[in-house]
């Protein structure tokens, strides 16, 4: 039952990156595509999540907290750029 279910949501998971990957190319603007890098930075972090559950590994967990973590600093710093015209003040 549990694999079902994995399969399903690795289906959905892989159907969201290839429409975030059709909005990175086609967004009129940067913070569309800014937004679409987001949201395949959190679509990574569920692949991983699934493959480590599939696999039943703790290494993807701590591999998904990793990419969580630059996701998110990565996200900050390309927005105080966009903002401000600079990284560190």
């Amino acid at each position: 039952m549990l694999s079902i279910a994995l399969w399903i949501s690795l289906t959905f998971i892989v159907l969201a990156l290839a429409m975030n990957v059709f909005r990175l190319a086609i967004g009129p603007d940067i913070p569309d595509r800014l937004l679409a890098v987001d949201t395949m930075y959190v679509n990574a972090i569920a692949l991983i999540v699934i493959i480590g559950l599939w696999l039943n590994t703790k290494t993807y967990f701590e591999a998904a907290i990793l990419i969580a973590m630059l996701g998110f600093i990565s996200t900050m710093a390309i927005c105080r750029y966009l903002l401000r015209g600079d990284i560190i003040e």
